[in-house]
């Protein structure tokens, strides 16, 4: 039996496992360099493409800029977001030692290498550039296996298998620009990993985020738990998602899609989120999962020659994985750093600015006499989404983390 007193005890569990005590702070926890470096990139790919569509610079050599574009956002800020969550969440599941210090510095670095190598692919090859940047993710695939495995989470491998899918997508991606010229399927095997993550792992926190808030304020009224229903969704989504990439277009995937699109907004209504419309920091879950129904509607109107796929695209990529990103770097950031959990003034100015651009970008394809327009809306809002995240969440992320905790 413990000597250890409750009261100390329960202090030594508010500190995070594996907290690095030395060196900097910033590398003493995942989600602290990989937040900080996806709202930066995030900011930096957009200034450049912006620069790159209005003719001031020539971006990415003869890779090209829009598949450099399309690359930065699906493998070079959404994967630091990703890899940032999973380096604070897996050790939750798993109950082991998080990543820290030294091997989290060399895990950023991979990343970083990759961002520099795609920026100036002329410098070494478009070969050796896509190599370089190819390491990352399964470095991470291998690192999250790893302690799933070792922390026997078996039920854990099928979220460690979307990072899986998208390892080999941007491996694909790489070969595919090269060798043809633009990237074809890899990005929609891309995005439909993002997307089979956030509707597996977003069947685990909306719920019980929602719940927790709702038992806080008395109510009696609770999202629904997981079960068969939950499960069958789940099937015919990924499914869905499978069809969509491979082939996205013909009547099979419209409404393989659309019974997904169902499905999904039934699944969405059982968790009650209307009732955290009081808390941003909440109800921005829901609003994002939302666009998951959206998005399989997006893609049955593609599929059915009534929507321009690109514009479907986007609105899974900024309307379903952005702001689900924005959402949980947010929260993320604001409980490991032992800060409150309520969203601020400028925390939901950044929710609005990056539904802004979620909303505006789809909107080119129906109006292309005022594409010019929408698109400087889209990336001014998308800017300031991450600006906001900046400016707010910066000192935390690099300054000694609170040691009291307010769920």
């Amino acid at each position: 039996m413990s000597n250890t007193d409750p009261v100390t005890a329960s202090r030594r569990a508010a500190v995070p496992r594996g907290l690095s005590t030395t060196g900097p702070v910033l590398f003493s926890y995942g989600f602290r360099p990989f937040f900080l470096g996806a709202a930066v990139w995030a900011c930096c790919t957009m200034v450049l493409w912006i620069m790159a569509l209005t003719g001031r610079i020539d971006l990415a050599g003869d890779y090209g800029a829009p598949a450099w574009h399309a690359h930065e956002m699906l493998f070079g800020f959404a994967s630091a977001v990703l890899a940032g969550f999973l380096l604070t969440a897996v050790p939750n599941w798993t109950g082991r030692l998080p990543v820290s210090g030294r091997p989290l510095v060399f895990l950023f670095s991979l990343w970083a290498m990759g961002r520099i190598a795609m920026l100036v692919p002329d410098l070494l090859g478009s070969a050796v550039s896509a190599a370089a940047d190819a390491v990352f993710l399964p470095t991470l695939l291998f690192i999250c296996v790893r302690e799933v495995i070792a922390g026997k989470k078996w039920a854990d491998l099928k979220v460690i298998a979307g990072l899986g899918v998208l390892s080999l997508a941007n491996i694909c991606f790489h070969v595919e620009t090269i060798v043809k010229g633009a990237p074809e399927i890899s990005p929609r095997f891309a995005v439909a990993a993002y997307i089979g993550m956030v509707i597996v792992v977003g069947g685990r926190i909306l719920p019980s985020f929602t719940r927790n808030w709702l038992a806080k304020r008395g109510s009696v009224g609770f999202p629904a738990p997981y079960g068969g229903f939950d499960t069958a969704t789940i099937l015919v989504s990924v499914a869905a998602l499978l069809g969509w990439a491979l082939h996205p277009e013909g009547s099979v995937i419209a409404l393989m899609a659309g019974f997904a699109a169902v499905l999904q907004a039934i699944r969405l209504y059982r968790w009650r989120g209307w009732a955290t419309v009081a808390e941003p920091l909440v109800a921005i879950l829901h609003v994002a999962y939302l666009f998951v129904p959206l998005g399989f509607l997006a893609m049955t109107l593609s599929a059915l020659g009534l929507m321009e796929g690109p514009a479907a695209m986007h609105v899974l990529t900024i309307g379903t994985v952005t702001t689900m990103m924005l959402a949980v770097m947010t929260r993320a950031t604001r409980g490991h750093t032992g800060r409150v959990l309520h969203a601020s003034a400028m925390t939901s100015l950044s929710y609005l600015a990056i539904l802004v651009c979620a909303l505006v970008r789809p909107l080119t394809a129906v109006f292309p006499d005022g594409a010019s327009t929408l698109y400087a809306i889209a990336g001014s809002a998308w800017l300031m989404a991450f600006i906001l995240y900046l400016w707010e969440y910066t000192p935390m992320l690099v300054k000694k983390r609170r040691q009291m905790i307010t769920q």
